[in-house]
């Protein structure tokens, strides 16, 4: 356990959410803090220029200058070592690589890279059915070498704003998408899509013999990495 005196010698990682939803800001920093500890603090940030969710590409673009405003603004803290975008998409993540000098990391790119470790096929769940975001998926697989192993994506049923603020409807409704992605699409990982799916995953593991792999937590690692080899 840290003390507060230990706290004061950490570097920081601040986590960045590109949308509005404060809360679940607030739930994805507590997962990255499960992977940081002893070695950074976590501080969340919260992109109050956007919508509480973030449904379609056009979300992402106009979600950018935000992310690129706050992160800008987070790297002028010299104890600052990394940041975290923590959108699947990862709005504004080559932006504000571009603009700072401290590592980035984007869940939904480090998410991708722990899917597919050891050439797994893996699937991804998701609440937003945007045909333009979920082609935006398969494009990042493709970028990242990973097409051949990708499984395609189930997307739950309904309007993912009102699915999103009920957790025991929110955990059902993946619970069938992750089912559908391991026994129709033989996906041998699935990958949680979107930052607020994060603490259903944790909840739904138990349910599965196939790893729920969280996008946040990955990034966290990531970021833990970079740091310790500073």
């Amino acid at each position: 356990m840290t003390t507060p005196n230990d706290a004061d010698t950490l570097r920081t990682i601040v986590l960045i959410n590109p949308n509005s939803n404060t809360e679940a800001t607030r739930s994805m920093a507590d997962l990255a803090r499960l992977e940081t500890e002893g070695v950074a603090t976590v501080e969340e940030r919260s992109n109050m220029s956007a919508p509480a969710l973030l449904t379609t590409p056009q979300d992402m673009i106009d979600a950018t200058p935000g992310v690129v405003e706050i992160g800008v603004e987070a790297a002028r803290d010299d104890n600052v070592a990394a940041i975290i975008v923590s959108a699947f998409s990862d709005p504004g993540l080559v932006e504000l690589r571009a603009e700072v000098d401290i590592p980035v990391f984007g869940i939904g790119e480090e998410v991708f890279h722990e899917a597919a470790r050891d050439d797994r096929a893996f699937g991804i769940v998701t609440v937003t059915p945007d045909e333009g975001l979920i082609e935006s998926f398969r494009q990042k697989a493709a970028s990242l070498g990973y097409e051949h192993l990708y499984r395609g994506v189930r997307v739950t049923p309904g309007d993912p704003k009102e699915l999103v603020q009920s957790p025991d409807k929110l955990d059902a409704a993946l619970a069938k998408a992750v089912k559908a992605s391991i026994e129709s699409d033989s996906a041998q990982a699935v990958i949680m899509g979107g930052g607020p799916l994060s603490a259903s995953a944790l909840r739904l593991q138990p349910q599965f013999d196939v790893p729920l792999v969280v996008a946040v937590n990955a990034a966290a690692r990531a970021a833990v990495k970079a740091i310790q080899v500073e």
